[in-house]
């Protein structure tokens, strides 16, 4: 190879690897924002579990769901899956390619984490992270992102155009929110959290708004690499996927700022709602389309967080279906909106692809999620005791306190 190939070739491994650990951080905004919401006797347990996910989901994304999605392996030699094999590029830019995408997979159970807070069982989510990452998550990032199964090319034949979703819309954020969504279901609501004499609501504000404050900037900040650097090289790098995310964010910031009657955890969860939504179509929408899709999602979870909780009675502490479930749907089917030439985007895309492409997405989610929950709750059992739900989950799993030397002090 000459050496101004290498040269592009090693900008492009940096590239992507700058990518992967953005994404990466992600994960302790994911974190940050559950403690900062989840009572201080599960602030332990929330950030075990995201941590213990993504060790998980690495490991069986590795050695299974990568080959699934993808049909490459990492069963050769160092040399080759440095670059000298055919399903490997050079300089390991497969690998860090990998990398980037095992960041994505881990979102998943990072998403469900904060809708099933507080009195899920450990153990089993464990169980039900290495099932969805290595087998079920694979099966939709390979046919949207890799056009396994030839539904990418039916999309083709029937609408024009295949079903677009450049970041996550759907693949991710939407999948998530669907399998938390019947995760939450299955569980059940928190203890305390419904009067059980007259079902009204016993609010449970977040623990620390700074905490749940920090996590939303670090998802915020990450962001950026998970929607810009999907490009996965330099060369198709595009200012318009920046800009895009950036306005989609601040329209959902104003959006649940005034929905949200000035509530501060609606306004930083309103930011991460317009960047969900417009993972979608980041690529090919106009600045202010985007922006209209990001006031749009973060006055959507605003109205679904409260009417979960307060009307549906489905305890998801988090809001991880209102913000990622729906918004993530709303933002699949605004691809197909906003991403016209009609209303100034690049084109490119159908209506009805992204309509029934976004649906079957949500609905995959939503039936992958009763399939494993449920068969969990039936086998094994996914919810702790009254007890040990009433001691909190940081001294029932773990054994001690987000505050020990408090906590003997004070003995």
């Amino acid at each position: 190879m000459e050496t101004g190939s290498a040269s592009l070739v090693g900008v492009d491994v940096f590239f992507v690897l700058m990518g992967a650990i953005l994404v990466f951080a992600m994960h302790a905004g994911f974190a940050f924002l559950e403690v900062g919401t989840v009572r201080h006797k599960n602030q332990v347990n929330a950030l075990v579990k995201i941590l213990v996910d993504f060790a998980v989901s690495t490991v069986v994304y590795f050695f299974i769901g990568y080959s699934i999605a993808y049909g490459v392996n990492f069963f050769s030699d160092a040399a080759s899956l440095s670059g000298t094999g055919k399903d490997f590029a050079p300089q390991g830019l497969g690998l860090v390619k990998f990398f980037f995408l095992a960041t994505f997979a881990a979102a998943i159970p990072a998403i469900i984490s904060g809708g099933i807070a507080e009195r899920a069982k450990f153990w089993p989510q464990v169980a039900a992270t290495a099932i969805i990452v290595g087998l079920a998550y694979p099966i939709i990032e390979g046919v949207v992102w890799n056009g396994n199964y030839g539904l990418q090319d039916w999309m083709k034949a029937t609408f024009g155009h295949g079903f677009r979703d450049f970041a996550g819309s759907i693949v991710v954020h939407s999948f998530g929110g669907w399998i938390a969504l019947a995760a939450v279901w299955a569980l059940g609501p928190r203890r305390d959290h419904y009067n059980k004499k007259n079902g009204k609501v016993i609010p449970i504000p977040p623990s620390s708004l700074p905490w749940l404050a920090l996590g939303s900037w670090l998802l915020c900040i990450g962001w950026f690499g998970f929607n810009v650097m999907t490009a996965g090289s330099v060369k198709d790098i595009s200012g318009l996927v920046a800009i895009n995310s950036l306005m989609a964010m601040v329209g959902g910031i104003l959006s649940a700022l005034v929905i949200g009657r000035n509530d501060p955890g609606f306004i930083h969860n309103g930011a991460l709602a317009g960047l969900v939504a417009v993972c979608a179509g980041s690529d090919i929408m106009h600045p202010i389309g985007s922006m209209v899709v990001g006031i749009v999602a973060g006055g959507l979870f605003v109205y679904l967080f409260e009417k979960c909780h307060n009307d549906w009675r489905l305890d998801d502490v988090l809001g991880v279906w209102a913000l990622h479930g729906m918004c993530g749907l709303w933002g699949g089917i605004a691809a197909g909106i906003f991403g016209l030439k009609t209303f100034g985007g690049l084109g490119d895309v159908s209506f009805g692809a992204q309509l029934v492409g976004s649906l079957m997405g949500a609905g995959f989610g939503a039936a992958v999620g009763l399939l494993v929950y449920g068969e969990l709750k039936r086998l094994v059992g996914i919810r702790l005791t009254d007890e040990e739900e009433f001691m909190g989950a940081d001294l029932a799993v773990h054994k001690i306190s987000s505050t020990p030397e408090q906590d003997i002090s004070s003995t």
